[in-house]
């Protein structure tokens, strides 16, 4: 009965892990511009003799889910969401990551950024002179205008791309990264709408279900190696006589 209870174990560490998933989604559900991620898994034999019946559950890395979110006003010049599909770049670690979270802080030198991270421009990393207002067109272009003379001075253009053909995962800060690590492709087509931020795309409702259901799941995978364990001390005994 060994098969049993190795099933219902397999199965229950798939459901805790399922469980972690969608326990992680419905916490930020209300976390502007978070992608909700998706599981994933697949089935395995177990490896070596006398164990071909046997498969275990194997975790792949979660996908996420790009769905678009709704629109939340802000009214704060330096915040903008992104229309359609579309990322935002950002420097990572000498790299480049990208999220859909458009609220930019602006530092004592100059400095631009996202979630801690260097928001990218066409020409790098993204620094604003001294200014009295900010302005981001449609297009992504980074304008303000001047304490002297009140004139409107371009900076830069946002560094917008179009999800990869790879697709993105996860890194380890939750910001989105390709899949293949090659950095994604600019794109001229992604448009922006200042004063705007994007909500999370998660469906409490959707993940809450999906919580109830793997909780029933769970309890019941654990009776099932309980009973196995049962089955085979009632085997132990009857062979014992």
């Amino acid at each position: 009965m060994d098969r049993l209870g190795y099933t219902a174990m397999t199965a229950a560490n798939r459901s805790m892990l399922s469980l972690e998933v969608h326990a992680n989604n419905l916490a930020n559900a209300n976390t502007p511009g978070f992608r909700a991620d998706l599981e994933r898994a697949e089935a395995s034999t177990v490896r070596g003799y006398g164990y071909d019946s046997r498969h275990q559950t194997l975790v792949k890395n979660n996908g996420v889910d790009l769905t678009p979110g709704s629109m939340m006003p802000t009214g704060r010049d330096m915040d903008f969401a992104v229309k359609g599909n579309g990322y935002i770049a950002l420097e990572d670690n000498g790299g480049e990551a990208y999220t859909r979270y458009g609220s930019m802080q602006l530092h004592d030198d100059g400095a631009v950024t996202i979630l801690g991270r260097p928001v990218l421009g066409e020409g790098g990393p993204l620094f604003l002179p001294e200014h009295t207002q900010v302005e981001i067109s449609p297009d992504g272009i980074v304008s303000v205008r001047t304490p002297d003379d009140g004139q409107w001075l371009e900076v830069d253009r946002l560094r917008l791309v179009d999800a990869p053909e790879g697709g993105f995962a996860k890194n380890a800060s939750g910001l989105l990264v390709t899949a293949t690590g090659v950095p994604a492709m600019a794109s001229d087509e992604v448009r922006i709408t200042s004063g705007f931020l994007e909500s999370s795309n998660v469906s409490p409702m959707e993940s809450l279900t999906a919580t109830m259901s793997l909780n029933r799941l769970f309890e019941t995978q654990v009776k099932m190696m309980r009973a196995a364990s049962d089955i085979a001390e009632t085997g132990n005994q009857l062979l014992r006589g």
